[in-house]
């Protein structure tokens, strides 16, 4: 009985939260969201992050009423939320989930990705 409870427990499947508000199958093991602001417009951040997903693989989702994406790079889904602070900072999460879970080295490529795309934009 134990290990038929422990296997269900190890095997099972959850729910975890997405960025944009929905919640997708998933493991809620670990941390699989990475946070960054920068000192840009919401627009600015916008923009930086529109374009490297689209870069990087397939905008599927481009909500412009909250500010979040969904899209599809290398087999994973990564959710975007881009958010006002105050009146000088904007947040950006980053969320890339795979069937197992996250994938926190795609959140950080794409994170320094739009770093850079807002680095080499006015």
């Amino acid at each position: 009985m134990a290990a038929a409870l422990c296997a269900s427990a190890l095997f099972g499947s959850g729910c975890v939260s997405t960025n944009n508000g929905g919640s997708t199958v998933g493991w809620p093991i670990r941390d699989d969201t990475i946070q960054a602001r920068y000192e840009r417009s919401v627009d600015q951040v916008v923009k930086a992050a529109r374009f490297v997903l689209n870069q990087n693989g397939k905008l599927l989702v481009d909500n412009v009423v909250d500010n979040t994406f969904k899209a599809k790079i290398n087999e994973r889904t990564v959710y975007v939320r881009v958010s006002k602070v105050d009146d000088k900072i904007t947040q950006v999460e980053i969320q890339s989930r795979t069937r197992l879970g996250g994938d926190l080295h795609l959140d950080a490529e794409l994170d320094k990705q739009i770093a850079i795309r807002l680095a080499v934009t006015p």
